[in-house]
Order: C-alpha cells, then sequence, then structure tokens
C-alpha cells in the first residue's frame, strides 16, 4: 500500500499547491518518500487518502467529514511547523 497525502485549500489550487510543496519538502528532508497531492475542499471529503494537510481554518470542517488525520498548519511556508505537526503523524502510519 502506498501513503497518500493531500494538501487542501478552499479552491485546490494556489495554496494548496504551496502547502504541498512544503510537505514534498518536509518529506524528502527526512527520507519519506510518499504521493502528495492537492485538493479542493469539496473534493478532499470524497478523495481517498491517508493523511490531509490544510489550513487552521478549514480544519474543523474537513475532521467533521473524513476519518484520515487533518493536520492544520497556521503557516504554509512554515518549514518548521509541518515536521513538527506532521512527520510523527506520516511516520507512524508508515509502520
Amino acid at each position: 500500500m502506498r501513503l497518500k497525502i493531500i494538501a487542501v485549500c478552499g479552491f485546490g489550487v494556489g495554496s494548496s499547491m504551496l502547502l504541498k510543496m512544503k510537505v514534498d519538502e518536509m518529506l524528502k528532508k527526512n527520507g519519506v518518500n510518499v504521493n502528495v497531492g492537492t485538493a479542493d475542499f469539496g473534493s478532499s471529503v470524497s478523495e481517498p487518502c491517508h493523511v490531509i494537510f490544510t489550513s487552521k481554518e478549514l480544519e474543523p470542517k474537513i475532521s467533521a467529514k473524513v476519518k484520515v488525520p487533518v493536520i492544520p498548519i497556521s503557516n504554509f511556508m512554515d518549514l518548521k511547523e509541518i515536521e513538527e505537526k506532521g512527520l510523527e503523524v506520516v511516520k507512524n502510519l508508515l509502520n
């Protein structure tokens, strides 16, 4: 099974791409090879995946509709925040 992560923003274009790039960077830095995609809010709740990274504003709405971990990120440019909140979750799913 290959782990799938999605980065989510309201429309699935601008900020989700930025978040995807930072999640990819965090995973590569830590030697984790995982597929990361992007989605808008509406698609995210129906798209099969194992982890969702999103904004703190969208997190409660997404969490109410999915059964996978939803990781809220305040600053999409902050690699340290993404790593602190998401790396352990991703590694636990790989084990």
